[in-house]
């Protein structure tokens, strides 16, 4: 099981030179670094402490012009070895490293007192002093201080004692079978074409697997792998990996973008985050302000929206919203980074609460639900992420990211939820979820809907299933519009008819006027026969407008009565039917049939109706048009 320690400090405490003693790998890798004698880049280094546990080693840079870079390695940081030189004690980016590890959630660490060979006893008491006075209230405020020399090797034994203590315990820590490296370095390595670096945060990557390159989406596909300079063909989760793209250009890649498996992570504009302005800092964030914004090896420039207050104080912690230029991938948990522009200093950290955010209004309600997303933890969170979600749902990939579950206890709770009926699977294919508590309520509004219907419309025996997806469940998925009427139908709240769906007991019911205008309108078209009135005329005679004739049609098209042929005409069913008998009998001793033929089989009928039945007879594929004749559509 791989570890990650990160070391921490202030520029020229001997971060470097400790790791260099401790695993003989030289972390200053580049030759800017070696001539200055400073770390600039993210420097890497490995210790295998014993068979079954590798320890990741990241040596940040120190320097405050690099505070950005320390960011960047310190994401995904297990615990940190702190670094103080003995001569010169706390420094300015001893405290802001410090801050920093806190913000991102490093709980636990060791502090090494370097240079000791620098000092005498005396001194180096009062530098403890001085040390432990700096810790108090700290994540470090009851670690062990060790004094080391990288050059005599005092203490060395000692902290790697510590160190294999602190590996252990971090060893059972399981993380997400989500993959994601965040990429810190590209270049191009001769013969094997674009390379991208970085220390994953959890899953596993193998040798052939398909991955995109997130937020953009670009394909690739891994010809090669290494972890600690060794090939391999697979890197897991707190391991320093090279990955070989194919297909990809370097101009294709950058810096801060994360390699991950297909459908698994999802880019957003709008994150929800808890936020928490250091006390050390000058001023409070005010809402709408714009900073510095880092996450794994991203730096952006992002603009805070606080959403129940105008100021965030030093030392507080509220719920906000973070909105970018364009597109990141995150997932619940991420501890991100916030920097002013000037000065340039670290002000505040902040933990994802939801990396699918949407835009929402200050001092809602959805404020309430966010609350719920930074404090519930399991089952709990699901529900609060479903929730949140609203009728849109989650699938159970986006679910991965918005609560950082393993996979298979997210499935174990997915469907305890399930049987519980706390959530509705609405769509098996994507696996996509529900929140329980929603679905009822828009079962219940399905219900509400059809009563309303029948009630402002007793004429209509129903509605067809097609008609309540387009009108009552337009803002739905279509998916769970079909989940919610199944469930009605099964419960018994919702009867099926032969083409319409209607409440139990629903009965037509016409007053006594309307049974008067059924009855004459019924009369009229069975009366005319294959030449009706139009819809005006009919209207007319009533002495009614169209619109109040229009229910009246719809009710008497649902009874079977009429049949509706074009948008004007309306023909008694009893007398299509006989029409389409004549055609059939027809057919049977002729091969076509023109205009003049079917003009005398119905009685000679004018243009006026013989063009919409013909249209209808091969709507209805009784025929087909061949030319300016019809043919019957069986014999092709």
């Amino acid at each position: 099981m791989p570890v990650i320690m990160g070391t921490a400090g202030h520029i020229d405490h001997g971060k470097t030179t400790l790791i260099k003693a401790l695993t003989g790998i030289d972390c200053d890798r580049l030759v800017e670094e070696r001539k200055r004698g400073i770390t600039i880049e993210l420097g890497f280094a490995f210790l295998d402490l014993a068979e079954d546990l590798r320890l990741g080693i990241i040596d940040v840079p120190g320097h405050e012009r690099f505070v950005k870079n320390m960011v960047a390695g310190a994401a995904g940081i297990d615990f940190v070895v702190l670094a103080i030189a003995a001569d010169e004690g706390v420094m300015p980016q001893t405290r802001e490293h410090l801050e920093i590890c806190s913000l991102l959630g490093i709980s636990t660490g060791v502090v090494a007192l370097t240079k000791m060979d620098m000092v005498d006893e005396e001194w180096l008491e009062l530098v403890r002093e001085d040390v432990r006075e700096v810790l108090a209230g700290t994540f470090l405020e009851e670690a062990r201080m060790i004094p080391v020399s990288a050059h005599t090797g005092q203490g060395l034994t000692e902290l790697k004692s510590e160190i294999i203590g602190m590996a252990r315990e971090y060893g059972v820590k399981r993380r997400s079978d989500l993959f994601r490296l965040p990429v810190d370095r590209v270049f191009t390595m001769r013969g094997h074409g674009t390379v991208v670096t970085g220390t994953s945060f959890s899953g596993r990557l193998n040798l052939g697997d398909e991955v995109l390159i997130y937020p953009e989406g670009r394909e690739s596909r891994i010809r090669g792998l290494q972890v600690h300079g060794k090939s391999t063909d697979t890197a897991g989760a707190g391991l320093r990996t090279a990955v070989n793209l194919s297909g990809l250009e370097v101009s294709d890649l950058e810096r801060g973008q994360v390699l991950a498996h297909p459908g698994t992570l999802f880019p957003s504009q709008v994150w929800d985050l808890e936020l928490t302005c250091l006390a050390s800092a000058r001023k409070g964030i005010k809402h709408r302000t714009e900073l510095h914004f880092h996450h794994g090896a991203r730096e952006i420039l992002a603009r805070i929206y606080l959403l129940d207050r105008d100021v965030l104080d030093p030392g507080d912690t509220a719920l906000c919203q973070v909105r970018f230029p364009s597109p990141m991938v995150g997932v619940y948990g991420d501890r991100c980074i916030l920097r002013s522009f000037s000065p340039l200093q670290t002000i505040a950290g902040a933990r994802i609460i939801n990396p699918l955010g949407r835009k929402v209004k200050r001092f809602s309600r959805e404020f309430t639900l966010l609350s719920e997303l930074a404090s519930n933890q399991g089952p709990d969170l699901v529900l609060s992420q479903l929730a949140m979600a609203g009728p849109a749902g989650l699938s159970f990939a986006e679910l991965r990211i918005m609560t950082d579950l393993e996979s298979r206890e997210l499935e174990k709770i997915l469907q305890s939820l399930g049987g519980k009926q706390q959530a509705v699977l609405f769509d098996k294919e994507e696996r996509r979820y529900v929140h329980g508590e929603l679905a009822r309520e828009l079962a219940a509004s399905l219900v509400d809907h059809l009563a309303i219907v029948h009630r402002e419309q007793p004429m209509r025996p129903g509605v067809s299933r097609g008609e309540l997806g387009s009108g009552w469940g337009r803002a739905l998925h279509p998916k769970l519009f079909h989940t919610l009427l199944e469930r009605l139908l099964r419960q018994g709240e919702v009867v099926a008819g032969q083409e319409v769906v209607h409440l139990p007991g629903h009965r037509v019911s016409l007053a006594a006027d309307q049974e008067t205008m059924r009855t004459r309108v019924t009369q009229m078209y069975q009366g005319a026969g294959l030449m009706p009135p139009t819809v005006k005329v009919v209207a007319e005679t009533l002495d009614v407008n169209e619109k109040e004739l229009a229910p009246m049609l719809k009710h008497l098209q649902e009874q079977g009565v009429l049949m509706k042929v074009s948008r004007d005409l309306f023909f008694a069913v009893s007398a299509v039917e006989k029409m389409k008998d004549d055609v059939l009998t027809f057919f049977a001793t002729h091969e076509d049939l023109g205009p003049a033929e079917f003009k005398e089989l119905t009685g000679g009928l004018t243009r006026k109706f013989i063009i919409p039945l013909l249209e209808y007879l091969d709507k209805e594929k009784v025929t087909m048009r061949v030319g300016d004749v019809r043919r019957l559509r069986s014999r092709g």
